[in-house]
């Protein structure tokens, strides 16, 4: 499971980092103000329709129901499974998008309010509609990825949404080159969105062909009841993102506001990318295999490691941010039309927004749970009273705070998510935590608040030295300053007994030779 887990991490933490320097370059394209809000209102409907299918989400229903029809008729019946299931989402998300296109100014009216009656409105329309190609390509590749996930093919399905990020940086460069007025350089972006979808699924289908034959549209009751388990299951996993489009509908009516939010996010998406994306596309089918051979110990190990591996690299990430807010916006971001009030707009709400990270890792690992026990109504209904928490919250917090207070709004549905999980996990089946993990967890908060203190001094101390130095300089004293931390925090869970870099080498090569 480490071996999984590191392989998705690591393609994941490729993808987000390109996703930051797209992130960066859209910042310097486009700053922060309407053209901006409008792009972003538009991009992040496909982010989260990308999220919801194609990031370890469809792994929720797909997994669980592939392996049980393999195991229990053939590979042959799976073949043809996984056919019906690529082609019904295929044919219903063109569907989808047609309808979308059509009623897209209703949708985006409805996800931005505030945009009524602005220019606003019809650039964020435009934009969306150019986008809507991608929705088609999603389905396809939304099956393959799982299906590739569930035979433990994990580095193709990890590594594959680079090519989302390439596309998109290389057509902004050419733009950033080309001098274009900043409405026609976002059409031109949103176009390419569709092209990048194109991509991703041309490089799954030649190298994952044959998984899913023979290819056929099917409504029958086997696939309603698949389409039934699988939407609860695709929502529920896409709570993070739900809960910023929440975010971002009371935002909207704030200029800027949209834009600080969503490139504050960015920033939580690294670590939650990492983690929560490669826990849900690793721990399902996992769970999945040890609840069918009915091993509990094997079951209480997975539900452990992947405690212990969501505290351990969540809470210092969460610590790490906000001691960092500041300055990694404005290494990240602090370009072209991005100013030095926008950073500290982004910045206050990253504080605020950070503090939903553990929460959000904490769903991602225990959902897991109910996923492989095949009931994705309960996170279904624990993301829905989260939606509608942070909506009312974000309200009341926008209206006294602003974008902090809407961040502060989204963090708190984040948690409600997280507690109704645990209550009614313990209430149902109950979490199985073995002794080991007993022992580490607190270990484990202890090296991240020891770290975060180290962190908050250098950022006291050691950063402000070099405020006046240039900025690649000052770029260089803080990758160093997040590295030490990384050092330092490897150091403790070293000396408190958790767990060394020797004892990770040797179950990594264990797993290989396994």
């Amino acid at each position: 499971m480490i071996r999984s887990f590191l392989t998705v991490s690591s393609g994941t933490l490729a993808s987000r980092l390109l996703g930051f320097v797209r992130d960066s370059i859209i910042a310097a394209l486009l700053g922060a103000g309407p053209v901006a809000d409008a792009f972003l209102v538009a991009f992040q409907l496909v982010n989260v329709v990308r999220r919801l299918l194609t990031e370890g989400a469809l792994n929720a229903a797909l997994v669980p129901a592939w392996l049980r029809v393999r195991d229990a008729d053939g590979a042959v019946a799976a073949a043809a499974f996984a056919g019906r299931v690529l082609g019904t989402v295929s044919a219903a998300l063109i569907a989808a998008s047609v309808l979308i296109g059509l009623l897209m100014p209703l949708l985006i009216t409805a996800l931005a309010p505030g945009f009524a009656g602005h220019e606003t409105l019809q650039l964020a329309v435009n934009d969306a509609r150019l986008m809507l190609p991608y929705l088609a390509f999603a389905g396809p590749v939304t099956v393959m990825m799982a299906l590739l996930n569930a035979q433990g093919r994990f580095a193709l399905t990890a590594f594959s949404p680079l090519l989302f990020n390439i596309a998109l940086i290389a057509v902004m460069a050419v733009l950033l080159g080309w001098r274009q007025d900043a409405v026609d350089a976002a059409l031109i972006l949103a176009a390419t969105i569709g092209i990048a979808g194109l991509l991703q699924l041309s490089m799954l289908v030649l190298r994952g062909g044959g998984i899913a034959t023979p290819l056929r549209i099917s409504f029958d009751g086997e696939m309603r009841g698949f389409l039934g388990r699988a939407i609860p299951g695709m929502i529920a996993s896409s709570a993070p993102q739900w809960l910023v489009v929440a975010g971002a509908i009371i935002a909207s009516s704030s200029p800027s506001a949209v834009s600080w939010l969503y490139f504050a996010n960015r920033l939580i998406e690294l670590p939650l990318g990492i983690v929560g994306v490669a826990m849900g596309t690793v721990l399902i089918p996992e769970m999945t295999r040890a609840l069918r051979g009915d091993d509990p110990a094997v079951t209480a190990h997975a539900e452990s490691r992947g405690l212990e591996l969501a505290v351990g690299l969540a809470l210092p990430a969460t610590l790490g941010l906000i001691a960092l807010s500041t300055p990694i916006v404005r290494m990240l971001f602090e370009h072209g039309a991005f100013t030095s009030s926008d950073t500290a707009a982004t910045a206050q709400a990253l504080m605020w927004l950070t503090l939903s990270l553990p929460a959000h890792v904490l769903v991602k690992a225990l959902s897991p749970a109910f996923f492989a026990r095949e009931d994705t109504m309960t996170p279904l209904t624990a993301t829905l009273k989260a939606i509608v928490l942070a909506i009312a919250l974000g309200f009341l917090l926008g209206h006294w705070f602003g974008a902090p207070g809407i961040a502060a709004a989204i963090a708190l549905g984040a948690w409600s998510n997280a507690f109704t999980l645990v209550r009614r996990g313990a209430e149902t089946f109950g979490f199985s935590i073995d002794a080991a993990a007993r022992r580490r967890l607190p270990r484990i908060v202890v090296a991240a608040l020891a770290m975060g203190g180290l962190l908050w001094l250098a950022t006291a101390f050691a950063l402000p030295a070099g405020a006046s130095a240039h900025g690649l300089v000052q770029a260089v004293i803080l990758l160093v300053v997040i590295a030490g931390g990384i050092a330092l925090y490897g150091l403790f869970l070293g000396l408190f007994g958790v767990t060394g870099w020797r004892e990770a080498v040797g179950a990594i090569r264990q797993n290989r030779a396994a």
